[in-house]
């Protein structure tokens, strides 16, 4: 049998083996170097794709000019014409009480009676006390008034006599003390009684038979409240801008939500005639009778000024202000669409709108809607008609099957 050629058997070269085996690696490198390629432009692209997505779109509007005759129309306070909270200025227990809540009252009217022993007894401990004293001075005198007579007869000395002239003007003073004392604790067991100090109604009541009264206690209630409600005292914070044109004995107008329809009459009495920093707003006074006693202390009420002419306040939609920790705000749009928070002063809150008397101009661009978390600086997208067409095409047909 025929033996077959070496060189026939023999596999591939080690040369063939090298060139294929650098192949394969050029081709693994290539696909690695094309995978990290791609992932790299993915994560590019989502980069790019998130920092425009966090970027909001809003809608910008612009504040508009008050129409209409000028008038002014702001919140108002009422206050009573004279208010004063009665507390006891002595310890003790109430024995009565002879007024409640809504009783009218006079002044010097007995409201309630204290009982008070502790203060009895040292009245009568005091009383004892001068009586002492008024002893001792009369002992003084008469023996002062006898060393001088025996003096005259040369029968003691000018020192004894001095000496008893003295201890007489040192026993009237300890006289004198003691009766001041007397009439101290006499009036303040006056304080048990408890008295309206003017005419007025009774508008608060804490007090209750046997109750512990504590005088000097800043934290206790007041007894009782008498208001004097004749007159009534109404506080209204004018914006600065609307400040000028009111002046004292202007007319105005009160409506209250519990008397629809009525109108009571008031006129402008005094102005603080200084800006507050915090608000922004002069305090002004009005002035209103009350002779049915309709208008209460405390009570809220729409004061309408009867003045003309126009005014530079400024509305704009209520969603438009930005409530933050330092008070209202709204979100002005700037150049390269970055935003500033700009504080405003409200003038006037009518719910779907509200009348801004500071911190706005005409012309000034205002995001509607602004998210919290705008800050200073940030920047945004103004949206324009196509975007809310497809945000109105969106929310139709996103909206539930039959609902329109």
């Amino acid at each position: 049998m025929s033996e077959t050629p070496l060189h026939e058997t023999e596999g591939p070269s080690a040369r063939t083996l090298k060139m294929l085996g650098l192949g394969v690696a050029v081709i693994a490198v290539a696909v690695v170097g094309f995978g990290t390629m791609s992932r790299l432009r993915a994560t590019g692209d989502l980069k790019t794709v998130a920092a425009d997505a966090s970027i909001p779109t809003v809608a910008v509007i612009h504040p508009a000019k008050v129409t209409g005759d000028g008038s002014l129309v702001l919140p108002g306070n009422v206050q009573a014409w004279n208010s004063a909270a009665i507390f006891a200025r002595t310890n003790g227990y109430v024995r009565s009480w002879n007024a409640d809540i809504g009783d009218k009252v006079g002044a010097g009217q007995t409201l309630a009676v204290l009982d008070a022993p502790d203060l009895d007894q040292q009245l009568a401990s005091a009383k004892a006390d001068y009586q002492t004293a008024l002893a001792n001075q009369k002992l003084a005198a008469s023996t002062a008034k006898r060393w001088k007579s025996l003096l005259a007869q040369d029968a003691v000395s000018q020192q004894e006599t001095d000496e008893k002239a003295g201890d007489y003007a040192a026993k009237t003073a300890l006289a004198n003390a003691a009766l001041a004392k007397v009439r101290e604790l006499q009036a303040t067991y006056g304080f048990t009684r408890l008295s309206a100090p003017f005419p007025g109604v009774v508008t608060s009541r804490s007090a209750q038979i046997g109750a512990l009264v504590v005088a000097g206690n800043a934290a206790s209630q007041p007894l009782f409240t008498v208001s004097d409600i004749h007159q009534m005292r109404i506080y209204v914070k004018v914006p600065q801008v609307d400040s000028a044109r009111l002046k004292d004995g202007d007319t105005a107008t009160l409506t209250l939500p519990e008397y629809p329809g009525r109108e009571f009459p008031a006129i402008v009495k005094r102005s603080a005639g200084s800006v507050d920093q915090q608000s922004g707003a002069v305090l002004v006074q009005l002035q209103a009778a009350n002779p049915d006693g309709a208008l209460k202390p405390g009570a809220y009420a729409q004061v309408h000024f009867n003045v003309q002419g126009d005014t530079s306040a400024l509305t704009l939609p209520g969603s438009a202000v930005l409530y933050t920790a330092s008070g209202p705000n709204v979100v002005v749009l700037g150049s390269n669409d970055q935003v500033t928070l700009h504080p405003i002063t409200i003038a006037q809150d009518m719910g779907k709108s509200v009348l801004v008397s500071v911190g706005v101009k005409p012309g000034d661009a205002i995001v509607d809607s602004p998210p919290d978390s705008i800050a200073n600086g940030d920047k945004v997208r103004v949206q324009t008609a196509a975007d809310a067409g497809k945000s109105a095409e969106t929310a139709t047909k996103s909206a539930p099957a039959g609902s329109k």
